[in-house]
């Protein structure tokens, strides 16, 4: 029998609110970069015309670019740094495009006026104007950026690499403002003008500064986190333990994560993005991380003392979102680590659907069944291989969910786990009807 438990959720979800208070800010900006558009005059040529105006609105989205990866609390807590990180590549997709049509129309445009080939124009353009030559800098270096940015450059390098190449895009964001300050004519036809340019740049900036440099300095200076143990749960699989002071005022829940810097001589360089693996409590915080490759497998020989430097608490899959009194949690893999915390922390009945390849390959299975014994939650640990057949088709399909959960579509849906499983797991959860506000899911990747 499930006991009702009332929930008081709040009458608009968080992550709406944000999402729309987002759009809306590049809405009116977008509107006020037009308008200013209008008030500093008309060129003759339609091509400059149009360079001008696709110049403006590249200087938005890179301003733009700038906040979503800021990573303000404010904002990561309601929309989680997978939905914001999403949004920053498909957001530098278009800036990307932007800034070529506005270089491939101020070009022929000037070709127009002069009468020199395209290419004449632009050299010309580059020695003799002030900031050209830094704008075609700049559009190679956010070119480069984009392009090592696609799926499939993006799955061959490090995350160390990749974040390296990506400082070079704040290089690229440098010398596009000095370009605009040089020659934007919009920037400089009226003080509102000015004063709006130099507003925006400086949010933007302020807010990268903020949220990257400042805070998580000033959190790891407070806290001073140290390993304080180092506990293999098997062969594979280990359990670092991190103290440090006044944890309970670290704003973290279960559910989210860090990106961890162990400070020994051969690991201080990589940041590894682990989830919690157990609630908060105020003293500790856990992690548990299964050996995928040389750099997890490697902590193991991590020693207790070890200073620790972390950036977070980063992610939206915590039960602030929640919209019903009860819940199902499904985890895959080592996505099981921030369940755990979860399913700690969550009040109502929970059912918990764990799904690993082999019974052994369950990380902290025996946690789990003592914790949900001792909340009156439902375990189903589903192995085998995807393809297997069972009475009710696919382990993670339709039927198999509803078997499972008879309810579901009245319960919260907490989803971790390889893009794969997430994937069938929200293809299943559609196909039941179970209403979009309630599937919260959270992208292994940067999960575990």
């Amino acid at each position: 029998m499930v006991t009702t438990v009332q929930l008081s959720a709040p009458a608009v979800r968080p992550k709406v609110v944000a999402r729309t208070g987002l759009h809306a800010v590049l809405a009116a900006n977008v509107v006020v970069v037009t308008a200013l558009f209008v008030q500093s005059g008309q060129s003759a040529n339609a091509l400059i015309l149009l360079g001008r105006l696709a110049g403006l609105y590249g200087a938005l989205l890179m301003a733009f670019q700038l906040l979503l990866v800021a990573r303000l609390p404010w904002l990561d807590r309601r929309l989680g740094m997978d939905r914001l990180t999403s949004w920053h590549r498909w957001v530098g997709f278009s800036l990307l495009v932007t800034l070529v049509a506005h270089a491939v129309l101020i070009v022929s445009g000037y070709a127009e006026v002069t009468s020199l080939p395209p290419v004449d124009e632009l050299v010309t353009m580059a020695t003799t104007l002030e900031g050209v030559l830094r704008a075609v800098v700049a559009l190679l270096l956010i070119l480069v950026v984009g392009g090592l940015s696609a799926r499939f450059a993006r799955r061959r390098m490090a995350y160390e690499t990749w974040h390296f190449v990506h400082l070079y895009a704040y290089i690229a964001v440098f010398l596009a403002f000095s370009h605009q300050i040089g020659l934007g004519g919009t920037f400089t036809s009226s003080p509102v003008a000015t004063a709006y340019w130099w507003g925006l740049w400086g949010f933007a900036l302020g807010a990268v500064l903020a949220g990257r440099l400042v805070l998580p300095l000033w959190r790891n200076l407070r806290h001073r986190l140290r390993i304080a143990a180092v506990v293999p749960e098997s062969d594979d699989v280990v359990s670092i333990y991190i103290t440090g002071r006044d944890l309970h005022r670290l704003p973290a829940r279960a559910g989210q994560f860090f990106l961890w810097r162990f400070l020994t001589r051969d690991r201080w360089w990589q940041a590894n993005p682990f989830s919690l693996s157990a609630a908060p409590d105020g003293r500790h915080l856990r992690l548990t991380v299964k050996a995928l490759g040389a750099g997890s497998a490697s902590l193991r020989a991590l020693k207790p003392g070890t200073r620790v430097f972390a950036e977070g608490p980063y992610g939206a899959f915590t039960a602030m979102h929640r919209t019903r009194p009860h819940t199902v949690l499904v985890a895959g893999g080592v996505g099981i680590t921030p369940v755990r915390a979860l399913l700690e922390e969550l009040r109502g009945h929970v059912v918990v659907i764990y799904r690993v390849s082999r019974p052994q390959d369950a990380v902290l299975l025996h946690e789990m069944r003592d914790l949900a014994q001792a909340r009156g939650a439902v375990l189903h640990v589903v192995s085998g291989p995807s393809n297997a057949p069972t009475p009710h088709g696919p382990p993670l399909g339709a039927r198999a969910l509803a078997a499972a959960v008879p309810d579901i579509r009245d319960r919260d849906v907490f989803v971790c786990g390889p893009p794969g499983m997430t994937g069938a797991v929200l293809q299943g959860l559609r196909e039941l009807g179970v209403p979009k506000r309630q599937v919260h899911a959270e992208r292994f990747s940067l999960a575990s």
